[in-house]
C-alpha cells in the first residue's frame, strides 16, 4: 500500500480544482476520472502520456471557456480529434480537448465556389458524402478517413494516396477559424497583420524560407511558413496548416472541394522488389495519375494469411507492387490512359481493374496497411514512429535500398507501403520496446541513424503525419539552427506561454520519453493467458491496439461489423481502441491499480458485446472478445459470480432440463409476472421475453421418429481403430440408392438449435438428404461451451470442448465433413477450440472439417455435393431477402459462401453490415437494453421497417432471429428453412 506524499496531495488537490474550474466553465462532458484519463493516455503511437482531465465541449462557446481556463491556471491543453495519431500529436499533459464528439457539423457546401464549411470533428468521410451529390470531394483522403476528423488533418497537414493530384490539406484551406494561445480569435487566410509581430519575423527570415522550406511536396516537418512569403501570397491559413496544435486551436475552416473523378481505373504493377518500383515512379507522374501506392507483397501475403485468398484479387507476379490510379470523362478515355501508362512502366506484370469490387478489395487492403503492418512476416509486434518519412521522389528508389541496408544493419523489419507518387513512406518496425532497460536506447539509435538518411536524400522526417513526440527531436538533423529558431519565433508570437501541446515541434520532448510499451508490467504475463495467442501473454495481446481507430468508423457504411456499442453511444470508452487502452493501464498496473476486477475496467468491458467483429476488422486483429472472456474468468475464478452468469452462461444446462418438461416450463414462464421474476432473479431486463422451449427437441425428434432402433444405421461411420466408443452416431433412413455410396456428413446440433428452434436442424436434414449426403448425428450431445466463454468460465467451457473433441473428433480425423448451424457456435470450433485446446490435434481437424451449411453446398466435390447426381440448390428467383449475417460468421468464417449460394439460386438480397445487438446474452443482461436497441438501429430494425410484403428476414444466428422477433414482429428464417420450403415434396 503506497502512502500518499504531500506533493501527490498536492498534485491532486491541483487537479481537483483544475475539473471545478473547468465544470463551471464549459456546459460539456469534463470527466477527470481514471478509465477515462486512460483512454486518452495514447493515440495510434509509441506514447503515453496520462492527461489530468478530458474535455468534451459542446460548442465553439465551450472550447474558448476550456482555454480560458487553462490559461489561466497556466495548464497545458491538447486538442485532439480522431485520434489517429502516429506520431503522438494527440496525447499531452494537464487538459485534453477532444473536438469529434460534438463539433461535426458540416455547414454550408457552396457547389459554384467549391467550398465547405466545417468544424473541426467532421469526419471526412462525412464530407465527402455530403459533397458527393454535388458532384464533389475534398481531395486529400488519408486512408484513415472514415475516423479521421478535419481538424485533426489541417493539425497534421495529412494528404493520403491522392495528393499526387489534389495536394496536400494546406493546398485545400482557404481559411481558419482560429483561437492561438494568447486568447486572440481571428480568422487566419491571406495577410499577416492578424498577428502582431508576424509580418517584421518574415521579413528577417526571408532567405531561410526560401531555401530551407517548401522544397518538395511532402516536406511537412516542422511548420510550413514557406507559405507566409510575398511571392506565395502571405497566406497564414496554409502556414498554420501541419502546426500540431501548438499555436493556436482551430473552431472552423472553410476548405476548397474538387469534382469526383468520373470513371477512375486501376492499375497495378509488378516489380521485383519495392526499390525498383519506387525506379519507375518519376516516369509514370508524367502521365498525371491520381495516385501512386506502393504495396511490399509480403504485406498482401499477410492478408492472405489473416482473411483469406479470396481477400486478395489475382495480382501481377512481383515481389512489390504500384497502384496507379488513373482518371477520365469516360471510361473508355479512363482505361486508355491506363494502357498508355502500362506502356511506359517498364514491366510486362501489369493489370487493369476497372471500378468494380476487385478495385475496391485492392483500395481495402491500401487502407489497412497502417493496422496490417503492425505486424511483422514473422508475426513481431512493428511499431509506428519512423512511420511516414519522405524523400523527392526521383530519389525515393535509392532512398529505399539504403533504408533496408540501415535496417538490416539494426536487425529491424517491417513492411513497406506508402505514397510513392510523393515519395512518402510508412513503415512500422519492430524496434524492441517491451524492456524498460533498452527500448529508449534502441528506438533512439534508429531513429537518429535513419534520420541522417533521410536528411542526406532532402527529405522530411514526416510526409504526412507531423513531427509530435515521435520525431521532433530530429528537426536539427533536417533544418539549420536558424530556421530551429524561426520555428520558436512563430512559436512564440502566438503561443509565448508554451501551454498548447506542449512538447512538440518546439522545445520537442526526447523521442524516448513516455513510452507506452515499456511501460507496462508483466503483470498479466505472469497470469498468463487461456487463450492460445501472443504466446499466452496478455500483456502482449492487448498491446495488439495499434490505436488507428478503425473501431470509430461507421461500420454499417462501410460494410463491417465493429464496434457495435461505440456506434451505438459514439463514445471512446465503448470503441475496441478505449478498450483495449484501458486493459493496457490494468497491465501497466500505475493508473489503474485494481487489477481484472478493477472499477474501471469492468465499465470499459460491460457495454462490448463480444461480437468478435474486431477480430477480423481490426487491422492489428484485436479480438476483443477474447479479452473480455478472459477477464472475467481472472475476475470469477473461485469467487460468486453474477447471476447471469449462471442463468445464460449455463443456458444449455438449463436447456436440457427444461427439455424433461417443457409445455410445464413454458407454461410457468408464459405467465407474465412470473417470466418478469425469474428475469430479474436471473441477472435480465424484465423487458426481455424467454424464448419457449421446444416441445419435442430436435434429438428426441431424431431418436424417436428418425435414428430410433428401428431406423436404419448403415450410414454410421466406420472409424479407425483409435476412434472412441463415443463417436457412434445414427444416419436414420436414407432417401435412397445405396447408403454405402453416398457421401457422409455429420449434422452437429446446438444446444439452441435442439433445444429452442428445432425446424433449422430439422429442415438442413432434409436439404442434406437432398443434396445426396447420408446425415449423421452423433449419438451424444457435443456442446461447443460459447456460453460459458461469453461470461468467462473459461474452466468450464475448456471441459465440454474436450468432451466435444471426443464426440467429433474420431469423425474429423476420418475425413467426414461436420456442418454447424448456429453460426456462434460454429465459431467457436473453427476458431476458439484452437486457442483454448491448442494441444490436442483433434482440435485442428475438427476445426478444419466443420462447416457452414451454405461452404458445405457451395464446395467442390468431394466435399460438395456430387455434381453427377444432378442435384442443384433449389431456385430462389422469386425470393427478395433482408439478411442478417451473425457477427460471429462475419470474423471468423466470412459471409462469401451464403451470398454465393442465395445469388447463385436467383435471390434478390439485402445484406446488412453490422450486429443486431441481442448478441447472445448481452442484450438479455440487465443494464443492457437501451444499447441493444439501440446498435439494432444501426442497420436491422430500418432494414425491417423498410422492407416489403413478401420480404424475407434471413438470418442463421438465434440471437438475430429473437432480435427481430423481439423488437420488431418479425419472425426470420435460417438457410436451411428457406432451401427446405424450395424442396420438392
Amino acid at each position: 500500500m503506497s502512502i500518499p506524499t504531500r506533493a501527490s496531495e498536492a498534485t491532486a488537490a491541483a487537479s481537483s480544482e483544475l475539473v471545478h474550474a473547468l465544470r463551471a466553465a464549459v456546459r460539456g462532458s469534463v470527466d477527470g476520472s481514471t478509465r477515462r484519463r486512460a483512454e486518452y493516455s495514447t493515440d495510434a503511437s509509441n506514447y503515453r502520456v496520462v492527461p489530468e482531465v478530458v474535455v468534451f465541449p459542446l460548442d465553439t462557446d465551450d472550447v474558448l471557456a476550456a482555454l480560458a481556463v487553462t490559461r489561466a491556471a497556466a495548464v497545458p491543453i491538447t486538442a485532439r480529434g480522431g485520434g489517429t495519431s502516429v506520431a503522438g500529436n494527440a496525447v499531452g499533459p494537464g487538459v485534453v480537448l477532444d473536438l469529434s464528439r460534438h463539433l461535426d457539423r458540416i455547414g454550408a457546401i457552396d457547389p459554384e465556389a467549391r467550398t465547405a464549411r466545417v468544424e473541426p470533428g467532421v469526419i471526412l468521410a462525412s464530407l465527402q458524402r455530403a459533397a458527393a451529390p454535388h458532384g464533389l470531394r475534398f481531395g486529400p483522403d488519408p486512408s484513415t478517413q472514415a475516423r479521421a476528423t478535419l481538424g485533426g488533418m489541417i493539425g497534421n497537414n495529412a494528404c493520403g494516396p491522392r495528393a499526387v493530384a489534389y495536394g496536400r490539406t494546406a493546398d485545400n484551406v482557404l481559411e481558419l477559424d482560429v483561437v492561438d494561445g494568447t486568447g486572440r480569435r481571428f480568422t487566419a487566410g491571406k495577410g499577416l497583420d492578424v498577428v502582431p509581430g508576424l509580418d517584421g519575423l518574415v521579413g528577417a527570415n526571408l532567405e531561410t524560407l526560401r531555401t530551407e522550406l517548401g522544397r518538395f511536396g511532402r516536406q511537412v516537418s516542422g511548420y510550413s511558413l514557406e507559405h507566409l512569403l510575398p511571392e506565395r501570397g502571405a497566406d497564414l491559413a496554409k502556414a498554420l496548416v501541419g502546426t500540431e496544435g501548438t499555436v493556436a486551436t482551430i473552431l472552423g475552416a472553410t476548405v476548397a472541394l474538387v469534382p469526383v473523378p468520373a470513371t477512375p481505373v486501376l492499375v497495378v504493377l509488378g516489380y521485383p522488389n519495392m526499390p525498383a518500383a519506387a525506379d519507375v515512379v518519376p516516369a509514370l507522374l508524367a502521365h498525371h495519375p491520381l495516385a501512386i501506392e506502393g504495396m511490399d507483397a509480403r504485406l498482401v501475403d499477410v492478408v492472405r494469411r489473416v482473411r483469406g485468398a479470396g481477400a486478395v484479387p489475382d495480382l501481377p507476379d512481383g515481389g512489390g507492387w504500384l497502384m496507379v490510379e488513373v482518371g477520365g470523362d469516360s471510361l473508355d478515355e479512363a482505361l486508355a490512359r491506363a494502357a498508355a501508362l502500362v506502356a511506359d512502366a517498364g514491366t510486362l506484370a501489369a493489370r487493369i481493374f476497372p471500378p468494380g469490387p476487385e478495385a475496391a478489395a485492392m483500395w481495402r487492403i491500401r487502407e489497412d496497411g497502417a493496422g496490417l503492418g503492425g505486424r511483422t512476416p514473422a508475426g513481431e509486434q512493428a511499431w509506428p514512429g519512423f512511420e511516414d518519412s519522405a524523400v523527392p521522389p526521383e530519389r525515393l528508389g535509392a532512398y529505399l535500398r539504403e533504408l533496408e541496408t540501415l535496417m538490416a544493419g539494426h536487425g529491424v523489419d517491417g513492411l513497406a507501403y506508402g505514397h510513392f507518387g510523393d515519395g512518402c513512406v510508412h513503415l512500422r518496425l519492430n524496434i524492441p520496446l517491451a524492456d524498460p532497460a533498452t527500448a529508449g536506447r534502441n528506438l533512439r539509435a534508429f531513429m537518429f541513424d535513419a534520420g541522417r538518411l533521410v536528411a542526406a536524400h532532402g527529405g522530411s522526417m514526416s510526409g504526412e503525419h507531423g513531427d509530435g513526440r515521435a520525431r521532433s527531436e530530429l528537426l536539427p538533423l533536417m533544418y539549420s539552427p536558424t530556421a530551429i529558431d524561426l520555428f520558436a519565433g512563430f512559436k512564440h508570437l502566438l503561443d509565448p506561454a508554451d501551454l498548447l501541446n506542449s512538447g512538440v515541434v518546439v522545445r520537442p520532448q526526447p523521442l524516448d520519453a513516455d513510452l507506452r510499451r515499456s511501460a507496462a508490467k508483466p503483470l498479466l504475463a505472469a497470469t498468463g493467458f487461456s487463450f492460445a495467442h501472443d504466446g499466452g501473454d496478455l500483456t502482449t495481446a492487448v498491446h495488439r491496439c495499434t490505436g488507428v481507430g478503425k473501431c470509430r468508423a461507421d461500420s454499417t457504411a462501410v460494410g463491417g461489423f465493429m464496434c457495435p456499442s461505440y456506434l451505438a453511444t459514439r463514445d471512446e470508452k465503448d470503441s475496441t481502441r478505449g478498450r483495449s487502452r484501458v486493459l493496457q493501464e490494468m497491465a501497466n498496473g500505475r493508473l489503474i491499480t485494481g487489477g481484472f476486477a478493477s472499477p474501471e475496467v469492468r465499465e470499459s468491458l460491460d457495454l462490448c458485446l463480444s461480437c468478435k467483429a474486431c477480430s477480423s476488422d481490426c487491422p492489428a486483429g484485436v479480438d476483443m472478445a477474447q479479452y473480455k472472456a478472459e477477464v472475467l474468468h481472472r475476475t470469477y475464478r473461485r469467487r460468486l459470480r453474477p447471476m447471469n452468469h449462471y442463468a445464460l452462461g449455463w443456458l444449455p444446462r438449463w436447456a436440457r432440463l427444461a427439455g424433461l418438461a417443457p409445455r410445464l416450463v413454458n407454461g410457468v414462464l408464459g405467465v407474465p409476472v412470473l417470466a418478469k421474476l425469474v428475469l430479474r432473479a436471473g441477472g435480465m431486463d424484465p423487458r426481455r421475453q424467454i424464448p419457449a422451449f421446444a416441445e419435442v427437441p430436435f434429438r428426441t425428434w431424431w431418436r424417436r421418429d428418425v435414428g430410433g432402433a428401428g431406423a436404419q444405421r448403415a450410414g454410421a461411420p466406420s472409424v479407425s481403430s483409435s476412434a472412441s466408443s463415443s463417436a457412434r452416431g445414427s444416419t436414420g433412413p436414407s432417401s435412397g440408392g445405396s447408403a454405402a455410396a453416398r457421401p457422409r456428413v455429420v449434422l452437429w446440433v446446438d444446444s439452441f438449435s435442439d433445444a429452442l428452434d428445432p425446424g433449422v436442424p430439422q429442415a438442413a436434414v432434409r436439404v442434406l438428404r437432398a443434396a445426396g449426403y447420408d446425415v449423421i448425428v452423433p449419438d451424444e450431445q457435443a456442446c461447443c461451451g460459447l456460453t460459458w466463454i461469453s461470461t468467462g468460465q473459461l474452466d468450464g467451457a475448456r471441459r465440454r470442448l474436450v468432451d466435444l473433441l471426443g464426440v467429433l473428433g474420431p469423425y474429423a480425423v476420418n475425413g467426414i465433413p461436420i456442418v454447424g448451424l448456429e453460426p456462434s457456435c460454429t465459431a467457436v470450433l473453427r476458431s476458439d477450440l484452437l486457442d483454448l485446446v491448442p494441444d490436442d490435434p483433434r482440435a485442428l481437424a475438427v476445426s478444419r472439417a466443420t462447416r457452414t451449411l451454405a461452404e458445405l453446398l457451395t464446395a467442390p466435390a468431394p466435399i460438395g455435393p456430387d455434381p453427377t447426381t444432378g442435384w442443384r440448390v433449389p431456385d430462389l428467383s422469386d425470393v427478395t431477402a433482408v439478411v442478417q449475417p451473425h457477427c460471429h460468421q462475419h470474423s471468423v468464417m466470412g459471409f462469401d459462401a451464403d451470398r454465393a449460394l442465395l445469388q447463385g439460386a436467383g435471390a434478390t438480397i439485402t445484406t446488412l453490415a453490422g450486429c443486431c445487438g441481442l448478441a447472445g446474452n448481452f442484450g438479455m443482461e440487465k443494464g443492457h437494453y437501451e444499447v441493444s436497441v439501440a446498435v439494432a438501429e444501426n442497420a436491422l430494425l430500418p432494414a425491417l421497417r423498410a422492407a416489403a410484403d413478401g420480404d424475407v428476414f434471413l438470418a442463421d444466428g438465434f440471437s438475430c432471429r429473437t432480435q427481430a422477433e423481439q423488437l420488431a414482429g418479425v419472425r426470420g428464417r435460417s438457410l436451411a428453412e428457406l432451401l427446405a420450403e424450395r424442396l420438392p415434396s
